[in-house]
């Protein structure tokens, strides 16, 4: 199976990564509205609590961009498969004299 180069993304290598910063801004919101808990602080507003599903969100998005790269790379591998035998003599056999 051919390599691709690290440049070009593959399909859902998006998906990943907007998932991963869905997720990080997601365990940033729950970070702040935790921290008046310790502080002693007035709680924020119920908003603030809604954000820190992000996390959840973001986990979703990601997972489901890894799941479309393995939709992808078994498809890629199927057609690879069902191409044929490559022409000369396989890595296993020795030359005919």
């Amino acid at each position: 199976m051919p390599e691709r180069p690290a440049q070009q993304a593959g399909p859902g290598d998006r998906l990943v990564r907007i998932g991963a910063i869905v997720f990080i801004a997601g365990a940033v919101a729950t970070l702040v509205t935790v921290a008046p808990l310790f502080l002693g602080t007035d709680p924020f507003p119920t908003v603030a609590y809604a954000l820190c599903m992000l996390m959840g969100v973001g986990f979703v998005i990601a997972g489901a961009g890894l799941l479309r790269s393995i939709a992808a790379q078994r498809r890629q591998a199927r057609s690879a498969s069902t191409a044929g035998p490559v022409a000369g003599p396989s890595a296993g056999t020795p030359p005919a004299t």
